[in-house]
């Protein structure tokens, strides 16, 4: 697909908007490029076939082992340790600071705190109530006198204020402060008027001067030189990506074929050997070493086993007959049971023992020993 789209710049034709500069600079850049990405392309490939089959065969084990063996050394030792001691500890350390605490604390708030609130609010509400009552009141009275005492001082002052502070001020201000302040407000304007008209002469000179030394030059630079320039150089850059990403498709293709080959190779040369010499050379040995030999040893094993359990088997009985024949020696031969009539026993042979034959706490059940 992408040899396909880059055929019309093979044959030479410019793509709309490229005009002849693209069509000369498209082909050799492209070919720099497929030459110099080329080994970096197939080194890439290589290093990611690599890296995955390393992932998949070393590191994932070996990070599942890392990871079981931080859990087994810095985890589950902790867990253990919160679980078994610190909770333990802290539930016992929260008894004991319910115990001595808490309690205690609840205990002197209720009978201790409590009553003398209830203390405190009667002697509030019986004694310290009616005194200040009283202390208010007297201290009203006062309060009036003063006043009346104050208002008095406050007029005299306030008239003798008035008559020798703002009636002189009042006149001081209106006939000669307001005129002075005027006429220096007219000459502050007129200054700022002509200050102003200086500023902006020499704002408006040095303007132009700018205007004509710096910025019409660097106007023309940029216009007539930097912006071909940077077109010249868009279009090589542009060139020179495109180039770079047709050469890496190009090189993955061209490492694919490659790889897929050497996997060819490698299967032809090693695999499809190694697997014809296991069909063909080992698997008819190992049948015949089956058939020849651990076949006969499975039988062999086998007979031999039959013949141990078989062995086994009558040394445990000649042993089970040799004991009851101790026994009888010892002991007597065993009596007869009784003939039960099915008839009168509605349960058949499943009653239970009567008379000497009942089992209690003091009689033996061993083998034996018993009756």
């Amino acid at each position: 697909m992408d040899l396909e789209k880059s055929a019309p710049a093979a044959r030479g034709d410019a793509p709309p908007g490229g005009g002849c500069l693209v069509a000369a600079i498209r082909i050799p850049v492209r070919i720099v490029a497929l030459v110099l990405v080329l080994p970096v392309r197939m080194a890439w490939d290589a290093l990611a076939v690599t890296g995955r089959f390393l992932n998949d065969t070393v590191f994932r084990p070996l990070g599942r082992a890392l990871t079981w063996a931080g859990r087994a050394v810095f985890v589950w030792p902790f867990v253990g340790l919160w679980r078994y001691v610190l909770v333990p500890l802290g539930a016992g350390l929260a008894w004991l600071g319910k115990v001595l605490v808490v309690v205690p604390a609840l205990g002197f708030h209720r009978y201790v705190l409590v009553p003398l609130g209830h203390a405190l609010a009667w002697a509030y509400a019986r004694v310290l109530t009616p005194v200040g009552h009283g202390i208010m009141w007297v201290l009203r009275g006062a309060g009036a006198v003063c006043a009346a005492i104050g208002l008095g001082t406050y007029a005299v002052l306030a008239r003798l204020t008035r008559y020798l502070v703002v009636v002189p001020w009042v006149w001081l201000y209106t006939w000669i402060l307001t005129p002075a302040g005027h006429a220096l407000a007219w000459c502050g304007g007129g200054l700022a008027r002509l200050a102003a008209t200086i500023v902006t002469g020499a704002g408006t000179a040095l303007y132009w001067i700018t205007r004509i030394l710096f910025v019409l030059p660097a106007l023309a630079l940029w216009r007539r030189l930097l912006v071909p320039v940077g077109r010249v150089l868009a279009v090589v850059a542009r060139e020179v990506g495109d180039a770079l990403a047709h050469a890496w498709r190009v090189a993955g293709y061209v490492s694919l074929v490659v790889g897929r080959f050497l996997g060819v190779l490698f299967r032809w040369v090693f695999v499809e050997p190694v697997r014809w010499v296991y069909r063909s050379v080992l698997t008819p040995v190992g049948h015949v070493l089956r058939e020849a030999l651990l076949r006969p040893a499975a039988e062999a094993a086998r007979a031999a086993g039959r013949a141990t359990r078989s062995a086994l088997a009558a040394a445990r009985a000649s042993v089970r007959q040799a004991r009851a024949d101790v026994r009888r020696l010892l002991f007597g031969a065993p009596r007869e049971p009784r003939p039960v009539d099915r008839r009168k026993s509605p349960l058949g042979d499943r009653r239970e023992p009567t008379g000497r034959g009942t089992r209690t706490l003091g009689s033996s059940t061993t083998a034996l020993t018993k009756d």
